[in-house]
């Protein structure tokens, strides 16, 4: 089979932010709260959709750009739904409506889709003209891993927030109180901002945040710029469903983070492995020049995609095997990919 032709990746670009164009519209003309078999109904949709997508590049392209976006998309939705807990602290700490969740979370697919559109391009020049960035792609995975495994501190979370906040309103006129879910509002005559304002540009800032984490994890297992591309938007596909759809049960998955962490650290190990072959920084027939073509492998597709599929499910098991009494001894909630957990999630939703 020969590589993806320009002809078809348009349409297959097309097609899906049509797609999620098409999604948008439904949420603004009918905001509410989804049943969970509507959810189910919608998740299910994406994710055949996703791998009817990579039966057709495999027919197209072969077997290798169908294995690479399958991986990338395990990958991109695994981080996607790590992603969700700090949208549960955001939905609580800001107490938005849950009619208007939906827009909310559309809203944040968008900007987050935009955010990763920017840093593809970015990264794909930086991977053709400087290939020694596989370095740097590979350390920042593995402090990200660190990061994982320890967790931050919530309450120099909160208040980074809190500054976030008062910087704002310092700059503009904000309400305490929704009006539906205008953006805009008139108080006594005068013109004001909603809190749903605040909602977008926090959800604005994590969404950046998390481009910064996910986009050298998948270019850890795909070159591509349009398999990394197709992979960001279906992970993305089914997310706000999957918000209303896990509920509760998000609580429970209190390994999930180490699940991310692993995955993360091997994505790193595997790009410094790959920069050593791509880029030395010794001379091939020196010593070490010598151990690193005999001795460090190059990690192959196949094997990323057992082990990111492995990790989720040994961390989703544990979580809902072990969980429960983990949880109540270590104050529950597992942590976001900012630290975030739960707890402290429910804990803001009952301050705002």
């Amino acid at each position: 089979m020969g590589e993806l032709s320009l002809p078809f990746e348009i349409a297959s670009l097309a097609a899906l932010v049509a797609i999620l164009v098409l999604d948008l519209v439904i949420v603004a003309k009918r905001p509410h709260v989804p049943s969970v078999k509507e959810c189910a109904a919608w998740i299910g949709f994406y994710v055949g959709l996703a791998l009817v997508f990579a039966g057709v590049l495999w027919a197209v392209g072969g077997h290798d750009p169908a294995i690479e976006f399958v991986a990338g998309w395990l990958t991109e939705y695994s981080l996607s739904v790590d992603n969700l807990f700090v949208f549960i602290l955001i939905m609580s700490r800001f107490a938005v409506p849950k009619k208007y969740q939906q827009e909310v979370l559309m809203v944040g697919i968008i900007i987050a889709l935009i955010a990763r559109a920017i840093f593809i391009a970015v990264g794909a020049v930086a991977i053709e003209h400087l290939s020694w960035i596989f370095y740097i792609f590979g350390l920042f995975l593995l402090y990200t891993a660190y990061t994982q495994v320890k967790g931050d501190d919530d309450e120099e979370e909160g208040t980074a927030d809190s500054r976030i906040q008062r910087m704002i309103r310092r700059v503009l006129p904000i309400h305490d109180e929704y009006d539906g879910n205008k953006l805009r509002t008139r108080v006594d005559g005068k013109k004001m901002f909603t809190p749903m304002l605040m909602v977008f540009l926090t959800i604005g800032l994590t969404d950046v945040m998390f481009a910064i984490d996910s986009i050298p994890a998948i270019f850890g297992i795909t070159q591509n710029p349009f398999i990394v591309f197709t992979a960001n938007i279906f992970a993305l596909m089914g997310l706000r469903q999957l918000y209303f759809l896990l509920g509760g049960l998000m609580e429970r998955l209190v390994y999930l983070h180490y699940g991310i962490a692993a995955i993360l650290a091997f994505i790193g190990i595997k790009l410094l492995f790959h920069a050593m072959h791509e880029s030395p920084l010794w001379p091939e027939d020196s010593a070490f020049g010598h151990f690193v073509h005999d001795w460090v492998p190059e990690i192959g597709t196949l094997t990323s995609l057992g082990v990111i599929i492995g990790a989720m499910a040994i961390a989703t098991i544990a979580s809902l095997v072990w969980g429960q009494r983990s949880g109540s001894s270590h104050g529950g909630g597992s942590h976001g990919s900012n630290g975030t957990s739960g707890t402290h999630a429910e804990r803001s939703g009952s301050e705002a």
